[in-house]
C-alpha cells in the first residue's frame, strides 16, 4: 500500500483518536510499522492498552482500506491525510492534527479566511437574530463559516452564509454517510455545493456522545477565530472556545441577558477575556492583521434604508432597537391601536428591516 492509506488504515481502528496516532508513529516511525508491531511493543506505548492493540493486531489494512476507499467513492467523498497537499493549511498547524479528513464537497484556499460559529441548540429569538445577522455580514466580508450542523445556532450560521451567497463548511460527528440530525439533510446538501462536508470519522459511523469533542476541535480548528452564541454554563460550545484558545485561535462572544441561562456561558467567556461582539466589525478588527487585506468591510444597509423611514413604522422600529418584542408589548410602548401597528410591522418586514419569529415576536434583522 502507499503511505498514505496506512494512515487511513489507522484512522479505522475504532478509538485510535489524533494524540495516540501521534503516539504511534513517534514509536515507531511510520504507520506501517505500527501494524506489524508485537502486541507487548504496542502496549509499551501510553494510552495504548489490550484492547487497542488487539484491535490493531486484528485491522486487515489492505482489505479495510480498499473497501473504505471504494465506499467513499461512490457516494462522492474525498479521503484526504496529512500527506496530500489540500489538507487544509490551518487545521494542519493544531496539536496532533487528525491524520484523516473525509470531505463531501470542495474545500478552497480561499477558506483559510474562516470564522467558526457555534451555540445553543435551543436558542432565543435573539441569539437567531445574532446568529443570522453575523453569519451573513461575516460572509458578505469574505469570510467562510464553519460550524457543526447542529440544531440551533450551528444550522443558522450555515442557513445565513449560503443565504449570503459565500461559503460554509460543517464539521460532522459521525461518518458523512450518516447524516445527523437527520432533518439536516436538506441542509447538508445545500453546504456540499456551497462547501464541504467534513468528517475525520470513518464512514458508517454512528453519531455517538464522545465524538462531539473532537468535532468540537476540528471547527475550531479549520478556523482564525470562534464565535460563541449563547451558551449555557456547560454547553460543547465552550469546549470549541477552549479549543481556540490552546490553537492559539480568537475567541469572541456575543452578550446576552444576565438573567438568561443560555447566556450565562458567553458572558463568563467574556468575564475571562473573550472579545465582546455585536456586529461582524468587531470580529474583523481582532483577526490576524495578514488576513485583513483580502476581506471587505462590513456594510451597514440596514441603517442607510431606516433613515426614511417616518410615523408609526419609525416609532415602531426604534422600539425593536432595545431587542426583540412581542406585539403586545409593541402595542402598549407605541401607545398605538393593534391595526396600525400590525400594518406598520407588515410594511417593516416587506422593507427587509424587521423579522418575525415564532408566537408574534419581531426583531431588527
Amino acid at each position: 500500500m502507499e503511505s498514505r492509506h496506512w494512515l487511513i488504515a489507522m484512522n479505522l481502528v475504532p478509538g485510535l483518536g489524533g494524540v495516540l496516532f501521534s503516539r504511534l508513529t513517534r514509536a515507531f516511525g511510520n504507520p506501517e510499522q505500527v501494524f506489524s508491531a508485537s502486541s507487548q511493543r504496542l502496549m509499551e506505548v501510553e494510552g495504548i492498552g489490550p484492547v487497542l492493540s488487539e484491535r490493531i493486531a486484528n485491522l486487515e489494512p489492505e482489505k479495510e482500506v480498499a473497501k473504505e476507499i471504494k465506499q467513499a467513492e461512490v457516494q462522492g467523498i474525498a479521503i484526504l491525510t496529512l500527506e496530500d497537499s489540500d489538507y487544509p493549511r490551518l487545521l494542519r498547524l493544531i496539536d496532533s492534527p487528525p491524520p484523516v479528513l473525509y470531505v463531501k464537497g470542495s474545500l478552497l484556499p480561499s477558506d483559510g479566511l474562516a470564522v467558526a460559529i457555534v451555540g445553543s441548540r435551543q436558542p432565543t429569538p435573539y441569539g437567531r437574530i445574532m446568529a443570522e445577522r453575523l453569519g451573513e455580514d461575516l460572509t458578505r466580508t469574505g469570510l467562510t463559516i464553519v460550524s457543526g450542523m447542529a440544531r440551533g445556532i450551528d444550522s443558522l450560521a450555515h442557513q445565513s452564509a449560503l443565504k449570503a451567497g459565500g461559503r460554509t463548511l460543517a464539521v460532522l460527528g459521525s461518518g458523512l454517510d450518516r447524516i445527523y440530525p437527520p432533518e439536516n439533510r436538506p441542509l447538508s446538501e445545500a453546504i456540499v455545493s456551497s462547501g464541504a462536508l467534513i468528517s475525520e470519522f470513518p464512514l458508517a459511523t454512528s453519531p455517538e456522545p464522545g465524538n462531539f469533542p473532537a468535532r468540537n476541535r476540528l471547527i475550531s480548528g479549520l478556523a482564525l477565530g470562534t464565535v460563541v452564541i449563547e451558551a449555557a454554563q456547560k454547553s460543547g460550545s465552550l469546549i470549541t472556545a477552549q479549543y481556540s484558545v490552546e490553537q492559539g485561535r480568537e475567541v469572541f462572544a456575543v452578550p446576552g441577558n444576565a438573567n438568561s441561562p443560555t447566556s450565562a456561558g458567553t458572558n463568563r467567556l467574556i468575564q475571562r477575556g473573550a472579545k465582546l461582539v455585536t456586529s461582524a466589525e468587531d470580529v474583523i478588527e481582532e483577526l490576524p492583521e495578514p488576513a485583513k487585506p483580502f476581506l471587505r468591510r462590513p456594510v451597514d444597509n440596514t441603517a442607510q434604508s431606516a433613515g426614511d423611514l417616518g410615523g408609526i413604522e419609525k416609532q415602531i422600529y426604534e422600539l425593536l432597537f432595545q431587542g426583540h418584542k412581542h406585539i403586545d408589548a409593541l402595542i402598549e410602548e407605541s401607545r398605538a391601536e393593534a391595526g396600525p401597528v400590525s400594518a406598520a410591522l407588515a410594511s417593516l418586514e416587506l422593507k427587509g428591516l424587521v423579522k418575525q419569529f415564532e408566537g408574534k415576536v419581531f426583531a431588527r434583522p
